[in-house]
């Protein structure tokens, strides 16, 4: 969707870490698969389709299992999915993947909540913080192909998940995605509001990308 320089990369990699801390996703890992999601979208060959589990949690036990095998080298995907560019840094992923990285920074979360939450009501919310990817994760591929509607025929079964895909950046425009899977902007008709595109278009503006 865009390209970026060599030393910008590195900062966008880097701050992708630290955003995602406890929950980070080793990127190269998770491409593979969103490529796997595009190709086998809803088959049985599909490392999250909802429509092969009795709950969500089927699921992403599932998927985190074929994820960990990928990031730790233990399976190797397909050679078709690592064909093309997959953005890797072995030695922060290394450290990111880690659990001891993770339980740091689970650590982290909770002495800011002791510090500065009001009341014993906001802690909880950490689980949130502790597990954002996955949870963002389950929200898009469980909802975004089971509820909604369809802008076009892919043949399978991804939706648009409205107003919800407003509130998660443009993500749960799912239909429109598989319908169209290198276009940066997710949204289509003129209800549709893809947030995470506006910002690219600023990112672009500004020269730190170059979008597609």
């Amino acid at each position: 969707m865009y390209t970026t320089g060599k030393k910008r990369e590195k900062i966008i990699y880097f701050l992708t870490w630290f955003t995602q801390g406890s929950s980070y996703l080793v990127p190269s890992a998770y491409g593979v698969m969103h490529r796997m999601h595009h190709t086998y979208s809803d088959t049985e060959k599909d490392p999250h389709s909802p429509h092969f589990f009795k709950d969500i949690w089927g699921m992403m036990t599932h998927t985190a299992k074929i994820f960990t095998g990928f990031s730790t080298g233990r399976n190797l995907p397909e050679p078709q999915f690592v064909k093309g560019y997959l953005p890797k840094w072995t030695k922060l992923d290394r450290i990111g993947h880690h659990v001891v990285t993770r339980i740091l920074f689970g650590a982290a979360y909770t002495a800011f909540y002791i510090v500065f939450a009001p009341s014993l009501w906001w802690f909880l919310l950490l689980p949130l913080h502790f597990l954002m990817g996955p949870i963002q994760g389950a929200i898009v591929n469980w909802c975004g192909h089971k509820y909604g509607y369809s802008n076009f025929k892919n043949g399978d079964h991804s939706k648009n998940s409205t107003p919800f895909g407003v509130l998660l950046m443009g993500e749960l425009f799912q239909n429109n995605h598989h319908h169209d899977k290198e276009n940066a902007n997710f949204a289509r008709k003129w209800f549709e509001f893809d947030l995470t595109y506006i910002i690219m278009v600023g990112l672009d503006k500004i020269r730190l990308i170059r979008l597609i």
